[in-house]
């Protein structure tokens, strides 16, 4: 949808294409570019918390209750020089002033996302970066500590949303989601396939798609059930990584994090309840109930990829058209 994809251009275009989006254009101040508020412009909101989740943490709390003092905060310092009484954004994550924000960093599915090993040897080095970070001004048995709490806190939410997804999985292969992938506008790669991922989490034609295909999550033109589990780990799992990730506690439980998941956790359990009862007093009366026109077209969804290929391309999807590997990682 138009709204939908200038929310994202604005924020994935501009940071990787302009020295200005963190500079500012009109000032090009390295003193501007120091300040963690400068980060709060793209990352915020439900789907990637992070200024939040700093802002409400202790380090937040010392960066904006000391700030305006220079001996406390010398923002005019370069980064490598950098000895302020708490951390900022950039002191974390860009560390010494290296600009690949990613060395310093995370991995972000696996690491809070995603139901992975985070202990495996695959994130040795990963960890041991944050952890060597942390120590200026930590400990590294603490750094470690934060680390296993974060892992612990990322295990018991991969449980519950495990949990939600199996919920509309089950009635997905029972033959009662709602309404069913033939009937919804195709996904933005030109796909009829369930929106909750096949290829990463399923396989098979029981979930509307050919085998290996894959789905895409959606958040526009799909059922409730597949928004709430969408929600479970998009948001509420969200909460809790950043939460623990940023030493904002309260994030990762009370503030939608855990409490969230629970909620929405019921929430799908209430939903696929009310499908079953629904469909068994449907088949009793003999009612058959046929989806309504608005499945097929969506919500502006005609404005998306996916409609254009089906109309111009039948049988083909978006990888199909791709000229070689990789194409659309740049193009």
């Amino acid at each position: 949808p138009p709204g939908d994809t200038a929310g994202c251009t604005f924020c994935h275009t501009s940071s990787e294409e302009r020295c200005s989006t963190c500079h500012q254009r009109h000032q090009f101040n390295p003193v501007v570019a120091r300040k963690s508020e400068q980060c709060k412009a793209c990352h915020w909101g439900k789907d990637h918390r992070d200024w939040e989740a700093y802002d409400i943490s202790i380090r937040g709390v010392v960066y904006q209750t000391n700030k305006w003092d220079p001996t406390q905060f010398d923002l005019t310092k370069k980064l490598s020089d950098a000895d302020y009484v708490g951390p900022t954004c950039q002191y974390c994550h860009l560390r010494g002033g290296h600009h690949n924000v990613q060395r310093l960093s995370t991995v972000y599915t696996s690491m809070g996302m995603s139901n992975a090993d985070r202990g495996a040897p695959l994130w040795k080095e990963k960890r041991d970066t944050w952890v060597s970070v942390c120590d200026d001004c930590h400990s590294p048995r603490f750094a470690r500590e934060n680390l296993q709490a974060m892992d612990e806190a990322c295990k018991d939410a991969g449980l519950k949303y495990t949990e939600t997804f199996k919920i509309a999985e089950n009635l997905q292969l029972d033959g009662m989601g709602e309404p069913m992938p033939k009937d919804l506008h195709p996904d933005w790669a030109g796909e009829h396939v369930w929106s909750l991922k096949i290829g990463a989490y399923h396989d098979g034609p029981g979930y509307g798609g050919a085998q290996g295909q894959s789905g895409e999550f959606r958040m526009s033109n799909c059922s409730d059930i597949e928004r709430i589990c969408f929600e479970s780990v998009g948001y509420w799992m969200t909460y809790i990584f950043k939460g623990m990730a940023h030493g904002s506690w309260n994030d990762a439980t009370y503030c939608d994090g855990s409490f969230g998941m629970d909620r929405w956790l019921v929430k799908a359990k209430v939903a696929s309840e009310q499908v079953r009862r629904f469909t068994a007093l449907e088949k009793k009366a003999g009612i058959n109930w046929v989806p309504s026109e608005f499945w097929r077209k969506g919500d502006w969804m005609n404005e998306l990829s996916g409609a254009k290929i089906v109309k111009e391309f039948p049988g083909k999807n978006i990888f199909d058209l791709c000229p070689e590997p990789g194409w659309l990682d740049t193009h």
